[in-house]
């Protein structure tokens, strides 16, 4: 749907939430921040007979929504938010790689499928500006365009695709011993001989502002991945003093002259060996007990704000890109207690993709140990569907000996 319009101000959380539920759905849209432009807040309150009220969401068509839900920008995009029928084969949670790849297998084997994604299909590959290191693909390739690939593909296959639908929980089914139930957040359950959680992780945001218009456009959260469109450049800027962000650092050192660190806390937390290197490096420069504040940038990073947390001094600095790094969260909260996981929320692999309960199986991201890869989540979905297939054939003939 183009031609659609968003009026709100950088403070306004429910902006900050529709913009971000756009994007994860790849629907283009224009910003007007109406705190910088007064004809935009002319618009907003000619539209409201004075009233202020954001955001303010207007389509193509004239219409308008104020401070819309998820589920009333869902159904206004025309995404389906229901399944179709109460049973099938296998019932996948999560519709980025892992899942998808797992149901574009299962429809050839025979499986039906349903696939229920909370937010955007395609995942965190959907909103990565560039994805150059994905097989078969040796220019590289737009994770937007990936993702309609596997859409597609799903599509082709006639896999029935949720999006925008949140799986509330996970229990067995009450009704027919061995299956499993989810229950959405629409209230609908839906059953299934088994199920795979394949609902990957989120990146822990900054939150703060100009973070959320340049992610993908300056603001990165993989070296690997985004990296090399930076060789070349003069700084890059790394956000975090962990494990992941010094060996990031070190990877980006590759195509930077110089590598910036911001670490909130006083200290680094990275192991020993980790810290010395870098400090060992002249090609690092690390500030301690410093926070950021701002990113500012049309369309790509220009500049960005840093405050010293003691002195509240700030400083601009202009690194081409800045990678942050502060912690991944994996989309686990609708399994405690029913699901083993890990200290870190990962859900507990017990052997071969299989999980504490039985007939639910776990790929991707979200699995503990996972590479956080994109390669390795296609993997992961295929092995995992394999294994369900397995199961599923064990299941049928447990029930076909039981009627006997």
């Amino acid at each position: 749907m183009a031609g659609i319009t968003v009026y709100g101000a950088p403070w306004c959380p429910d902006c900050k939430r529709a913009k971000r539920f756009l994007a994860e759905q790849r629907v283009a849209y224009d910003w007007v921040d109406i705190d910088q432009d007064a004809a935009g807040l002319h618009t907003v309150e000619e539209l409201q007979h004075g009233g202020r009220t954001i955001p303010t969401v207007v389509f193509a068509d004239g219409s308008l929504l104020l401070e819309p839900t998820n589920e009333q920008l869902a159904t206004k995009l025309g995404l389906d938010l229901s399944a179709r029928r109460s049973f099938y084969d296998v019932a996948i949670a999560g519709g980025g790689p892992a899942g998808l790849a797992a149901a574009i297998y299962a429809a050839r084997e025979g499986i039906d499928a349903l696939v229920v994604e909370r937010s955007g299909l395609g995942g965190q590959a959907g909103v990565t500006e560039r994805i150059d290191n994905y097989l078969g693909f040796p220019e590289g390739v737009g994770g937007a365009d990936l993702a309609d690939r596997f859409i597609a593909q799903a599509g082709r296959y006639e896999v029935e695709l949720l999006s925008a639908v949140s799986v509330e929980s996970v229990t067995a089914d009450e009704a027919e011993a061995g299956d499993v139930c989810f229950r959405l957040a629409s209230g609908q359950e839906v059953a299934a001989h088994a199920a795979l959680i394949a609902t990957g992780t989120s990146y822990r945001r900054l939150g703060v502002p100009g973070e959320d218009e340049l992610i993908g456009a300056g603001v990165h959260f993989c070296a690997t991945c985004d990296g090399p469109f930076y060789r070349g450049a003069d700084e890059l800027l790394v956000i975090g003093g962990g494990n992941s962000a010094l060996e990031e650092g070190l990877f980006l050192t590759r195509f930077a002259k110089r590598v910036r660190i911001v670490q909130r806390d006083g200290r680094l937390t990275a192991s020993r060996l980790l810290q010395d290197k870098i400090n060992n490096d002249g090609r690092f420069i690390v500030h301690l007990n410093t926070e950021m504040v701002a990113f500012k940038g049309s369309g790509k990073l220009e500049s960005a704000t840093i405050r010293d947390r003691t002195t509240g001094a700030e400083q601009v600095i202009s690194p081409r890109a800045a990678f942050v790094f502060i912690g991944l969260d994996p989309n686990t909260a609708f399994l405690r207690g029913t699901v083993e996981l890990d200290r870190w929320g990962f859900v507990v692999d017990a052997g071969g993709f299989t999980t504490s309960m039985p007939g639910v199986f776990v790929a991707g991201d979200v699995r503990q140990g996972s590479t956080k890869q994109l390669g390795a989540a296609v993997g992961d979905g295929i092995a995992a569907l394999l294994a369900i297939r397995e199961y599923l054939e064990r299941h049928h003939q447990v029930a076909a000996h039981a009627e006997d």
